[in-house]
């Protein structure tokens, strides 16, 4: 074990008085340690609660004989930062937090780590942490947070942060009152958890059930139920056998892990972020896993579950229908059931014992709300690498949508249009310099796209960007197009009034110009600068890759 590095050999006599003065007693130095990696913080609601959870974490270590040392790293609220500068820090923060951690479990003696995250880019952040140290580890997140109840007209209705931010839009056009406003505002969010949809951070969280990495439930229990703290406690205890059995993150992550990761995300009609991350963390893990790819498994897996943005159930309502081990027992041909799980255990031993609770919320895949999975990968010459939309929040009237582009070249100049409402119905809304590197950081489009919404013109306007979605989004709404404009790829060339046609069914994104005009367009563009001049998103503009590969770091 790493630790006997420095509890058995006698030349680490400091090493030890320094374990000694942090608490150590000369037993410990028999035990494995273990790093308790909490992203607690008081300023992110899904990241609140964290300290009780890491206690729990903590007493079950302690429980069967290890020794555990809890430590912490960053969290970012997306949320918080929509619609300003702290987005372009989001995705940049994933590598961040990736880095930190590398660095904190290198200079000390962990033998095995128990990874506590909760929102959108802390969870992936800390997977590529994992793969990258391939230390013995397991999962537990914060959880959900619950659905807020609002009362209107005697009548109790569900609200999330979906109802907030397009009440926003609904304001804007007056159709809402600022008194109704301040109302969801105060009922939106109920307390701590990620946001209570299948967005980003829920889509990740239930990814660690399906790769392997975490006890069932960890995806689905609320954050605020005791079965949250229980399940905290056996992940502490559990990470004991892994350390034992000495189970490692790159024996776990692999392509059929990707791969079943991908079709429990197409079933649960998951977030677009998913095609950023689970192809970053297929990178870490030492093999590429192409967009291509994700398309292939589209076409077989039906989507069954519709929960938030796409439909009107919560991860509260998938939980009681029996979580993600329902989903896959659901889907279970389409998976690879041999698929090794921290459980010392094959993942079929986890699909066999699941249990289908509610069929209303886990549809038959005989009888599912479309035949293909929830994300499709479009190309064409707006997208030669790529673009992803997340099909199962798209009308079925609206699956090809043409109409003259409304270019933007920000989301502070979209925002700013949308709400003074210079647009047309039946424009397409075109978002750019938006991406990773041109952003940089690209930024999640939820404020321009959710404004929309509550003007009620998700139906009659398409946006196009090559910034992020939240996975709260929906409608005919394409993202992480590939190459970005900062790359100079062809969205840099388009003008107001080009014809744009996506045609999801056959996976198209193109606009109506000839190659010879878009190459000479691109040709008398003035070269791209980077926007930010000196800090850490910067090096991060420098360095970062276009969305479609991960939007990992240049090797």
């Amino acid at each position: 074990m790493k630790s006997e590095l420095i509890t058995k050999d006698v030349l680490r006599a400091p090493q030890r008085g320094l374990l000694r003065a942090v608490g150590c007693v000369p037993e410990d130095f028999d035990k494995p340690f273990i790093g308790v990696i909490n992203s607690y913080s008081e300023i992110v609601a899904g990241h609140m609660h964290l300290r009780s959870l890491a206690q729990s974490v903590k007493d079950g270590v302690r429980s069967c004989g290890g020794v555990p040392f809890e430590v912490n790293t960053i969290a970012v609220c997306d949320a918080m930062g929509l619609g300003n500068k702290g987005m372009k820090y989001s995705l940049p923060s994933r590598e961040l937090t990736a880095d930190s951690i590398e660095i904190i479990v290198e200079a000390h003696p962990f033998d095995g780590l128990v990874f506590i995250p909760s929102c959108d880019k802390v969870v992936p952040g800390m997977l590529l942490a994992a793969v990258r140290l391939n230390l013995p580890c397991i999962f537990i997140s914060g959880g959900p947070m619950m659905a807020g109840n609002l009362c209107k007209g005697g009548k109790v209705q569900k609200i999330d942060d979906t109802a907030i931010f397009e009440a926003v839009g609904t304001y804007l056009i007056g159709e809402m009152s600022l008194a109704e406003l301040t109302e969801i505002e105060e009922y939106a969010y109920p307390g701590c958890g990620s946001c209570a949809g299948m967005y980003t951070a829920n889509t990740m969280n239930c990814l660690t059930e399906a790769l392997g990495l975490a006890l069932p439930g960890n995806g689905t229990i609320p954050a605020p139920q005791s079965r949250r703290i229980l399940l905290a406690y056996r992940s502490g205890q559990q990470v004991m056998d892994v350390v034992a059995k000495n189970i490692l993150p790159k024996e776990i992550v692999t392509k059929s892990a990707i791969t079943n990761a991908f079709v429990v995300t197409m079933a649960v009609g998951g977030s677009t972020n998913s095609t950023i991350h689970l192809p970053a963390l297929a990178h870490e893990a030492g093999f590429e896993f192409p967009l291509s790819q994700v398309n292939d498994i589209s076409d077989k897996v039906p989507h069954i579950c519709k929960l938030l943005p796409s439909g009107s159930y919560y991860m509260e309502d998938l939980d009681m229908a029996g979580g993600i081990p329902a989903v896959m027992k659901e889907i279970s041909a389409f998976l690879d059931l041999n698929a090794k799980t921290i459980l010392g255990k094959p993942l079929r031993d986890i699909v066999e014992k699941a249990e289908i609770k509610n069929r209303e919320v886990i549809h038959e895949v005989s009888n599912p709300y479309r035949p293909t999975g929830g994300l499709t990968i479009m190309y064409g010459n707006l997208a030669p690498e790529g673009a992803v939309i997340k099909s199962a929040g798209v009308a079925p009237e609206l699956m090809i949508f043409r109409g003259p582009a409304r270019v933007f070249d920000s989301e502070e100049e979209a925002v700013e249009a949308i709400s003074q409402k210079k647009f047309k119905s039946g424009d397409v809304i075109v978002i750019r310099y938006e991406g990773p590197k041109g952003g940089p950081g690209a930024r999640e489009m939820l404020t321009p796209t959710s404004i929309l919404c509550g003007m009620g013109m998700d139906k009659e306007i398409a946006v196009i960007t090559d910034g992020r979605l939240s996975g709260t989004c929906r409608g005919p709404v394409a993202a992480h197009i590939s190459p970005e404009a900062a790359a100079r790829g062809p969205l840099a060339a388009l003008k107001d009034g080009d014809m744009i046609v996506m045609d999801i069914p056959k996976r198209k994104l193109d606009v109506e110009l000839s190659t010879e005009e878009l190459k000479r367009r691109l040709a008398s563009l003035p070269p791209f600068e980077i926007k930010v001049k000196s800090g850490y998103l910067k090096r991060y503009a420098e360095k970062v890759t276009s969305a479609s590969k991960g939007a990992v770091f240049e090797d």
